[in-house]
C-alpha cells in the first residue's frame, strides 16, 4: 500500500504523547464523499474531498501521500488517526477503516472512531438558531427504499436513540412531530418531504466536513477515548445482505 513509503519502525509509545495537541490525520469514505484532511496544532491544514464513491480506495491512499509531499510531512508526525466508522456504504466503511487501521498499527498510534450520525448532526446544528430553542436533531442515512441508517440527538448533540435502521412511514413521523421540533439532516432527510408535511418538522440542508471531525476527535481524544485495533469494525446496524448461490439451494 502506497502509505507505507512513510513509515518507520522507531515509533515513540502514543501514550507518552496525551499531553500534547495532536496531529491528527482524518478519513471518512462511508458516504458518497470522501474526506481525507490532516490537522495540526487545533487547526486544519489540509483537506482533500472525492465524489467518486468508486475510487474511494484508490483516493485515500494517493490522498495522504499528496498532502504529506504538499506540507512536507511524514506520517510519523502523527499523533493519531480518526476514521468514521458509519454506518454509511458497506465497502467505503471497510476501506477507510481498513487504512486507518493500517496506518494506526504500523506507526504505534492511537485510533479514533467517529460516528457519520453524529457528525452529521453537529454540522446540522450549526445551521439553527439555538437561542431559547428545545429541539432535536434527526441524523438519516439512506439505506434504499424508504428505509434510513438514523439516531436521534437532542440541541446539545447527545443522543436519545441508538443508532438504528429504521423504516419512514407516516406514523412514525407523526409520532415524531408530536414531540416538538425536529430537524432531520443527512441523505435519507430528502425522503420525509415524500411522506408528510408539517412545521414541526424541518429538513436541513448540510453536510459535514472535516471540521466536524476534528471537532468530535479533539473530545476523544481529551478523554483517551481509543478504538482498540483487534476488534474495532464498521457499524454496519444490518448484515450485508448476499443473493444465494444456486449451488446451496
Amino acid at each position: 500500500m502506497q502509505f507505507l513509503i512513510f513509515l518507520s519502525l522507531d515509533q515513540p509509545i502514543f501514550a507518552k504523547q496525551m499531553n500534547k495537541v495532536p496531529k491528527l490525520l482524518h478519513i471518512d469514505t462511508t458516504s458518497e464523499i470522501a474526506l481525507i484532511g490532516l490537522s495540526i496544532q487545533d487547526q486544519i491544514i489540509a483537506q482533500v474531498t472525492n465524489q467518486a464513491s468508486q475510487q474511494h480506495a484508490s483516493f485515500v491512499q494517493t490522498s495522504i501521500e499528496s498532502i504529506c509531499k504538499e506540507h512536507s510531512f511524514d506520517l510519523n508526525q502523527l499523533d493519531g488517526i480518526v476514521v468514521t466508522l458509519g454506518p454509511g456504504s458497506y465497502t467505503g466503511m471497510r476501506v477507510g477503516l481498513a487504512s486507518a487501521k493500517g496506518i494506526a498499527y504500523a506507526l504505534d498510534k492511537p485510533l479514533i472512531g467517529l460516528s457519520s450520525l453524529a457528525l452529521i448532526a453537529k454540522a446540522a446544528n450549526k445551521k439553527i438558531d439555538q437561542s431559547g430553542s428545545n429541539y432535536s436533531l434527526f441524523s438519516m442515512i439512506d439505506a434504499r427504499r424508504m428505509e434510513i441508517f438514523g439516531a436521534i440527538y437532542d440541541a446539545n448533540e447527545q443522543a436519545l436513540t441508538e443508532e438504528q435502521a429504521i423504516v419512514l412511514d407516516i406514523p412514525y413521523l407523526t409520532a415524531l412531530a408530536k414531540k416538538g421540533t425536529i430537524y432531520c439532516a443527512g441523505s435519507g432527510a430528502s425522503k420525509i418531504a415524500q411522506l408528510i408535511e408539517d412545521e414541526q418538522i424541518q429538513i436541513l440542508d448540510s453536510q459535514y466536513s472535516v471540521v466536524e471531525m476534528l471537532e468530535m476527535a479533539m473530545i476523544k481524544w481529551e478523554k483517551q477515548d481509543f478504538e482498540d485495533l483487534a476488534y474495532v469494525g464498521p457499524t454496519y446496524i444490518k448484515d450485508v445482505y448476499t443473493i444465494p448461490s444456486k449451488q446451496s439451494k
